[in-house]
């Protein structure tokens, strides 16, 4: 049934001690049913216990759609193996945005509208001066993104439809030129400005790499591979940082702060920090030969060593991007002449070895996403530090449209979790002379 609508309401009956109740059942496209919950406490007198929401839906969505157990990523409806083989990025932009693929002139004026903003506030660049030279890029990012609702008052009504869309599409432009100033701050040259006759990926790589004393050459290999690396990371569906942008939306914050929110919960090692881990791990082990050692401290639980790039919360079979991202880690290696990476044998090593073992087999351990995107962006020149940042960039469009998504929905409410409380129960002050 439609869930907006209530027409041919099923409904789910709970026995609780000698209470019943009943509850609205919700059929979606595709996917698992769920059931609605919001009266469970006025009807039980009990709240729901869910550590994590792994058997929660927060909200109604159109956006993305993951069938872990089959390994399936759908934006829109559309396979994400097709959209990041015959698309670009801004395209995949657009259809987060907007819910349908665009025609030629669709596509051609949204790419207008987005290179028109991809300038940042001059008074931006001494914003950065006041981080320190050896701050991580990711807290310069940030901070440098909660500070733009300072610059660009006109676009943070969240109740104006048009403020919506040029907060959507000044956050899609600006995002690579902010990424990139924080790298060039980190390592001490100038920041480059933009140049919009380059297409989005190229022009990224061009604010990262160019130096003013040397002609640019943009790399099609590189840049297709950056705005596939884009494309894999633009959202997927309810994750941490998806939820922190929406449950800081629900207060009526503005896009940028909640944006901001957004990036921080990224930052954390379990979430967006996973392909640095990863790439620390193959460092690591250092050699193919040590991979069995590895691989039996990985197994043993008194052992604190866990395989990163393995496993995921919502994947139950072969991440369908970790295809894609091997695909472009081999051709960006062959580009840059890295054919011999030694960590690249590693990773090759232990995925083979990974994917025949039957503890890793019966555990659904494959290899993700994060596996290989960290040998992709060491090779193409990136430090450890900037990994999150750029996921940060991809992700981007994906928040924004969750986050636009969630305002438009008459049924969205403020976020406000409960819990199940273990602490001491009402007591009476007692004076601190009295106190033992």
């Amino acid at each position: 049934m439609d869930a907006k609508t209530g027409a041919n309401i099923k409904t789910g009956k709970f026995t609780l001690g000698d209470k019943e109740a009943s509850f609205p059942i919700f059929d979606g496209t595709i996917g698992p049913s769920v059931i609605d919950i919001g009266k469970f406490y006025a009807e039980t007198g009990m709240f729901t216990y869910d550590p994590g929401y792994t058997s929660t839906g927060s909200c109604e969505s159109k956006i993305t759609y993951i069938d872990g157990d089959e390994g399936l990523l759908l934006y829109r409806g559309y396979p994400i193996e097709q959209l990041a083989e015959h698309g670009d990025f801004l395209e995949t932009c657009y259809l987060l945005l907007y819910g349908e693929l665009p025609t030629a002139a669709q596509k051609s004026d949204f790419d207008d509208r987005v290179t028109l903003h991809t300038m940042v506030h001059e008074q931006m660049s001494r914003f950065y001066q006041g981080f320190r030279r050896d701050a991580h890029p990711m807290a310069v990012m940030t901070g440098c993104v909660g500070a733009l609702s300072a610059f660009y008052h006109d676009s943070t009504d969240i109740s104006d439809p048009m403020q919506r869309m040029i907060a959507s599409i000044r956050m899609i432009a600006k995002m690579p030129t902010i990424a990139a100033m924080a790298y060039k701050y980190s390592i001490g040259q100038p920041f480059i400005y933009p140049k919009n006759d380059l297409d989005y990926a190229t022009n990224f790589l061009r604010m990262c790499f160019a130096v003013p004393c040397e002609e640019y050459k943009p790399n099609a290999v590189l840049a297709r591979a950056m705005d596939r690396i884009f494309i894999l990371h633009a959202d997927h569906e309810q994750n941490a940082s998806t939820s922190t942008v929406r449950l800081a939306g629900s207060s009526g914050a503005n896009p940028f702060a909640c944006i901001a929110a957004g990036c921080a919960c990224l930052w954390g090692p379990a979430h967006g920090g996973a392909n640095e881990a990863a790439l620390n791990m193959l460092r690591e082990i250092g050699k193919a030969d040590r991979i069995p050692e590895y691989i039996r401290r990985a197994k043993d639980p008194n052992d604190s060593f866990r395989l990163m790039g393995f496993g995921h919360r919502v994947y139950k079979h072969y991440d369908p991007r970790a295809k894609i991202m091997q695909k472009t880690c081999h051709e960006v290696l062959n580009e840059v002449g890295s054919k011999d990476d030694p960590l690249l044998e590693v990773a090759l090593e232990l995925e083979r070895v990974a994917l025949h073992d039957e503890y890793f087999i019966e555990k659904k351990l494959y290899p993700n996403i994060d596996f290989y995107s960290g040998i992709t962006l060491k090779a193409m020149g990136f430090p450890t530090t900037m990994f999150t940042v750029l996921f940060s960039v991809a992700r981007t469009v994906g928040w924004i449209s969750q986050w636009k998504e969630m305002i438009e929905d008459p049924h969205q409410k403020i976020g406000r979790p409960r819990q199940l409380y273990t602490g001491a129960r009402q007591r009476d002050y007692v004076p601190i002379s009295r106190r033992k």
